[in-house]
């Protein structure tokens, strides 16, 4: 009988830490569809439950800070962590808790998103106190923040209604310390949408024609989770080149995602690949 040599197959491990929807449009669900759809393998840590779905959202209670921190250490421990996403985090306690372990794990490559409102719904994902509490400790751990123009407007409180304004507002975003700074120029008017990149102290725009698809749910998420994906298969830190390469390839996705947005219900439509 001959026997063939098995072969071990090796893969990188991208851990989202957010919110959990339960409609599956947004938060752990969707980072997970897109960490696959990057080549790496997801894991997750919920920082806080919600009651949702595609019609909005109707509350959320985030876990204790003592429990986010437990489950993403205990996979960083024992599998081969190399990009993290941040998402909905919902408390103070929490983005101080995320922001010391990720304090420990500089060879990380870290994607900050930064949800604070949902696109429906009364309830927060991240708590007023909370914001420069995130601006003053986990930005500066970030290899990359992406934030909308109206969180970028809550974190700096500054209005942004211009793609010169968005420069500005990258610019000081990055002056937190984050390495790169995304603002997304979805919320902008024109035909392009022009997202913001601040990155190693030079701006760069990247334009998309804009889709008239009108609100969907999950796409900020879904966009931090494929460049973070993406990351967890370069060499950390990535250099500019890798970084960068990372943004481009997942805008593409996105917008192809975009365009193909699907109604799974009642509400706003979801991404899909």
């Amino acid at each position: 009988m001959s026997w063939r040599a098995s072969v071990l197959r090796v893969l990188a491990c991208a851990l989202a830490i957010g919110g959990l929807d339960p409609g599956g449009g947004a938060g752990i669900a969707a980072d997970l569809r897109a960490f696959a759809v990057a080549g790496a393998f997801g894991c997750a840590a919920v920082s806080l439950v919600t009651i949702q779905s595609t019609a909005g959202l109707v509350a959320a209670r985030p876990f204790s800070a003592r429990e986010v921190a437990a489950q993403a250490l205990e996979v960083m421990r024992h599998q081969r962590v190399r990009a993290v996403k941040v998402g909905a985090l919902g408390s103070v306690e929490n983005v101080r808790a995320v922001a010391r372990l990720l304090a420990g794990q500089r060879d990380l490559s870290v994607v900050v998103d930064t949800p604070i409102l949902p696109t429906r719904g009364r309830a927060r994902l991240l708590a007023k106190p909370a914001l420069s509490v995130l601006r003053d400790e986990l930005l500066p751990l970030a290899t990359l923040a992406t934030v909308n123009v109206a969180e970028a407007q809550a974190l700096l409180g500054e209005r942004i209604a211009t793609v010169g304004e968005a420069h500005d507002a990258a610019r000081a975003l990055a002056g937190t310390g984050a390495r790169a700074v995304l603002v997304k120029g979805g919320h902008l008017k024109g035909p392009y949408a022009i997202d913001v990149l601040a990155v190693d102290g030079e701006v760069v725009e990247l334009r998309a024609r804009r889709l008239h698809v009108g609100p969907v749910h999950g796409a900020g998420c879904i966009l931090a989770s494929l460049i973070a994906g993406r990351l967890a298969n370069a060499a950390t830190p990535p250099d500019r080149d890798a970084l960068v390469g990372a943004i481009r390839w997942a805008k593409r996705v996105h917008h192809g995602a975009m365009a193909r947005a699907a109604s799974v219900g009642q509400g706003l439509r979801v991404l899909v690949f």
